[in-house]
């Protein structure tokens, strides 16, 4: 059994200079009501780790508008000027990655590995401060694993052990986080009895899941 919590409760375990990632895409997937209470908490000075910052009316936006974030380390920020603006003002730094190193970073992490090579930006600016390897004659770039200190999911439904299931497109990100934060927090539409899920439906484990979080937006992904 998984303790059921609120969204507040939720946000009262981030302190002020943490690390998180938020699951999802453009926002379809990210745990809305955390973020709401996130605000709500006022914590600051966090690191986000994230396929993008989302508008600035949606998802991880509306931390990047309130300036709650000190660092964002994503694969591309062009739905949200606000966080474009910050950057080039110096206010918050944001790490770009390659959409597809970026998702196996994370991988990475959740397996215990040291890190893995990929093509991917060799001389390029990608390449800055990273170790360059020749294999059979072919240079790579070493990336290391990333990780936080909790992971915030958004899931379709959950059953009371923390077995999760994502609908449609709200399943980009979230497996793979669910595997490489120390705490793993999932805002679910709805919660079920243990054993009610089909095994096989089962996108990510309940023993990857710590805290679930009934989401009170119905429906919303």
């Amino acid at each position: 059994m998984r303790p059921i919590i609120s969204a507040a409760q939720a946000a009262d375990m981030v302190n002020d200079g943490a690390v998180l990632m938020f699951g999802g895409f453009m926002g379809c997937g990210t745990p809305h009501g955390i973020v709401d209470a996130l605000l709500a908490k006022g914590v600051t000075n966090l690191t986000i780790i994230c396929n993008d910052t989302g508008t600035p009316e949606y998802g991880t936006g509306r931390l990047v508008m309130a300036r709650r974030i000190k660092k964002t380390i994503a694969t591309h920020v062009g739905m949200n000027p606000e966080t474009g603006r910050q950057m080039s003002a110096g206010e918050m730094e944001v790490e770009l990655i390659p959409q597809g190193t970026m998702a196996e970073r994370i991988r990475a992490a959740g397996a215990g590995l040291g890190g893995f090579l990929t093509p991917t930006g060799v001389g390029t600016s990608v390449e800055e401060g990273k170790q360059r390897i020749t294999v059979d004659g072919r240079d790579y770039l070493l990336e290391k694993p990333l990780r936080a200190d909790i992971a915030l999911l958004k899931a379709h439904k959950a059953d009371k052990a923390g077995n999760l299931i994502y609908r449609l497109s709200t399943r980009n990100f979230n497996p793979l986080m669910a595997m490489a934060a120390s705490i793993i927090i999932a805002e679910v539409d709805e919660i079920v009895e243990i054993g009610q899920l089909d095994p096989d439906a089962v996108h990510t484990p309940g023993v990857f899941v710590q805290y679930l979080v009934l989401s009170k937006k119905e429906g919303v992904q």
